[in-house]
């Protein structure tokens, strides 16, 4: 699980999803208000590499461009990942350090999922790092920067995008305390999807 600028609150979909779901590594930063780009890339590659088998990324809004500046031997150790409204760091100076945005193709399966009103990334800009990647590309219809303020909590959706990465038809293994979240989980936003 990889957060983005200012990392990801209680109620955020990332949040949720750690606390609920088995087997997941929630990257934490040193500094989640001031991003460093060789400080968030270097933490994130040494928890892929820490890995004993391959990983599924969960990455949000800054977290997407770090995963991109992933080095090979990282990059390599990725099954897939769930790139959710990437971050602009080229219009927004605190996150500059992240400019330029890697535009090669990812050597993994990669799901991008976007925003027609995101005001951190315009849509036009996710469709062209998702063409760029080789990603997939989910666009949601006005549903701002994928998070709590715009009305996202567990996310069904997201969480189907994940299983696809993870490649099992099997529920996600949750957590013992929570064994119900697979079953019927719940969602306080409706949203509808196009994929391209």
């Amino acid at each position: 699980m990889v957060p983005g600028w200012r990392n990801s609150g209680p109620g955020h979909w990332q949040s949720l999803w750690t606390d609920r779901l088995a087997a997941v590594e929630r990257v934490e930063q040193d500094n989640w208000v001031v991003p460093s780009k060789d400080a968030w890339v270097g933490t994130l590659a040494r928890a892929i590499l820490a890995s004993p088998a391959p990983v599924v990324v969960v990455a949000h809004s800054l977290g997407c461009i770090a995963t991109t500046h992933l080095p090979p031997e990282a990059a390599n150790r990725i099954q897939g990942a769930l790139l959710v409204a990437p971050a602009d760091p080229e219009r927004r100076s605190v996150l500059s350090d992240f400019a330029p945005v890697p535009y090669q193709k990812l050597p993994y399966r990669s799901v991008l999922v976007a925003s027609s009103n995101d005001p951190y990334c315009p849509v036009r800009l996710a469709g062209a790092y998702a063409r760029a990647w080789g990603s997939e590309f989910v666009r949601l219809q006005d549903a701002g920067h994928i998070n709590v303020e715009s009305g996202f909590g567990e996310w069904p959706l997201g969480l189907a995008l994940l299983q696809s990465l993870a490649g099992t038809d099997a529920p996600l293994p949750l957590r013992a305390q929570d064994a119900t979240l697979g079953e019927n989980p719940p969602s306080s936003f409706s949203q509808s999807a196009e994929t391209a």
